[in-house]
């Protein structure tokens, strides 16, 4: 399986910001031109982290799930990418939100990564939003 030597650690954004905020700049801010100072906001604090670890031990991806249940700050480093890191992420996230009592979650995925998330039970809503000049599309999963 190509998420084999992956691990996941969960935390608070305290524990968790350094290795967080370096692979979200890395990724939104240098990769895909996304501005500085809106990258980083108010939700970190409030949301539960998690990063991803490849077989070294180097932290290769993250993402966040806020208290409402909302999968965000999604993001692998271009190295790591189609080892299974995402699916990795989301699926603890995930886990983490039924652990929490949720019914659903929902986030706002890039549109070229529409087909990534569907393979998890996420259904695209709405219409198609720009977020930071990147097209956007609303989506939910039941869980």
């Amino acid at each position: 399986m190509a998420e084999e030597g992956i691990r996941i650690a969960l935390g608070e954004w305290a524990e968790l910001q350094a290795q967080a905020t370096a692979i979200r700049h890395a990724v939104f801010v240098e990769e895909q031109k996304v501005p500085a100072e809106i990258e980083l906001d108010g939700f970190d604090v409030v949301s539960l982290h998690a990063l991803a670890f490849d077989g070294r031990g180097v932290a290769v991806g993250t993402g966040r799930l806020l208290p409402d249940g909302h999968i965000g700050r999604m993001a692998v480093l271009r190295s790591a990418r189609g080892a299974g890191v995402g699916a990795a992420l989301l699926r603890a996230l995930m886990a983490a939100a039924r652990d929490r009592g949720l019914r659903e979650v929902r986030l706002n995925a890039q549109t070229h990564a529409l087909p990534f998330y569907e393979r998890f039970g996420f259904t695209a809503q709405g219409d198609e939003f720009d977020d930071a000049g990147i097209a956007h599309r609303a989506m939910r999963c039941s869980l």
